[in-house]
C-alpha cells in the first residue's frame, strides 16, 4: 500500500512515477521499499491512466450502501476493569487572608455598606 501511495503522490506532483522515484518517496517517509512490489505495481499500471482508475473506483463506491444503524454499546470492562486508575493529585490552592483590609466594593472594612 505504501508503494501505491507513493505512486499517487508522484502522479499528483506531475512526476512519471518510476521505480527510483517511488523508492525515494518511500525511503524519505522512513519506510523500506520492496523492489519486487514496485516492479509488480508498475507492471499492473502499465498503459493505465490514474485519473480513469480513480473515476471508475468512485463510480463503483457510489453503489455501495454505507448507511446503517449505530453500533452496539460497549461491553463490560473485562480485564481492564480490574486495573485501578490512579487519579492525578491536584495541588490545593492556598487561600489568602485579606484581614478585612479590602473588599470587592472598595470599602475599608469589608462590610459592603
Amino acid at each position: 500500500m505504501k508503494h501505491v501511495a507513493a505512486l499517487m503522490m508522484l502522479k499528483m506532483a506531475g512526476k512519471t512515477g518510476t521505480a527510483d522515484e517511488i523508492t525515494a518517496v518511500v525511503t524519505a517517509a522512513g519506510g523500506e521499499a520492496d523492489a519486487d512490489a514496485i516492479t509488480k505495481l508498475l507492471a499492473d499500471m502499465e498503459g493505465k491512466d490514474i485519473d480513469t482508475l480513480l473515476a471508475g473506483g468512485m463510480e463503483a463506491l457510489k453503489d455501495i450502501k454505507m448507511g446503517g444503524g449505530g453500533g452496539g454499546g460497549g461491553g463490560g470492562g473485562g480485564a481492564d476493569a480490574a486495573e485501578e486508575v490512579k487519579e492525578e493529585e491536584k495541588p490545593e490552592e492556598e487561600e489568602m487572608d485579606l484581614s478585612g483590609g479590602m473588599d470587592m466594593f472598595g470599602g475599608d472594612e469589608g462590610g459592603g455598606d
